[in-house]
């Protein structure tokens, strides 16, 4: 029975930590294979191994000088950062949702760099997405760990189903994005890292009022829309919707300048 338990309190944590990491990786790397730039997954994926690296280091340093305790300042850098990056690509991708557009940016010179920045902002979202959910990860289980007496058989058997759970979870991910058009899958994409990037401003925002630096005024909503990532707080939810309104009038006002611009060249 105490095995049991301990796999179920390992393999939770590991998946709780580790969807919404997969999630944001799994959703670029399917919108980079169907529409062919296969060249972008290895910046992904080397983002996400180097921030599974980073996560244990991280991880490793917190225990040893602050006891396993994790730093609020530090936490909020990185999901501000992350949050950055996320609006950048949902709007890179939003205006990319032509497949023509699309597949003239990958064969014309001029956008060379521009796609170069795309590439590597990829495996800056990703190392970000999984560092962020990382750290946390190994500082659980090594409490879970403590609790339950130590790294037993019930413990690795429970993040061992959790690593199948997540992988089965990707494969569908992308045979799912296989299957559907460039311009939806783009969209869908670009409205996904939007509201990560939203849920992310909030938890930065939360990082910093927990160090006192910010007021908190509770905000009386449903369980449901917390869920889905509006802050809790009227600070928090403010900063959303300033950020909200900041990235969606820049991707318009580019959307806008885009034809112009085109017009321009082919002349």
């Amino acid at each position: 029975m105490m095995e049991l338990s301990a796999a179920i309190q390992s393999g939770t944590i590991l998946l709780r930590e580790g969807l919404e990491a997969m999630l944001v990786i799994a959703a670029l790397a399917g919108m980079l294979r169907k529409a062919g730039a296969l060249d972008g997954l290895k910046p992904l994926y080397f983002g996400a191994l180097a921030a599974i690296l980073a996560s244990i280091g991280a991880a490793a340093v917190f225990e040893f000088f602050y006891n396993g305790a994790h730093d609020d300042r530090v936490e909020a850098v990185v999901l501000a950062i992350a949050a950055a990056l996320m609006f950048y690509m949902s709007g890179w991708l939003f205006l990319r949702q032509d497949p023509r557009a699309w597949q003239a940016d990958l064969k014309q010179l001029a956008d060379k760099a521009l796609a170069s920045k795309t590439v590597w902002s990829l495996a800056a979202i990703s190392f970000l997405a999984v560092f962020r959910e990382g750290g946390e990860t190994v500082l659980f289980l090594h409490a879970a760990a403590t609790s339950s007496g130590g790294w037993g058989l019930g413990m690795l058997a429970g993040l061992f189903v959790a690593i199948l759970c997540l992988a089965a979870l990707y494969v569908a991910m992308q045979w799912l994005a296989l299957k559907l058009p460039l311009r939806p899958l783009f969209l869908v994409t670009s409205g996904f890292l939007f509201v990560m990037a939203l849920r992310f401003v909030a938890g930065a925002v939360q990082e910093i009022q927990e160090q006192g630096l910010v007021s908190f005024h509770a905000v009386k909503s449903p369980e449901w829309l917390q869920a889905v990532g509006v802050s809790a707080s009227w600070e928090g939810m403010g900063t959303q919707l300033a950020v909200a309104v900041a990235a969606v009038v820049s991707t318009l006002a580019l959307a806008l300048r885009r034809p112009a611009l085109s017009d321009a060249a082919a002349k």
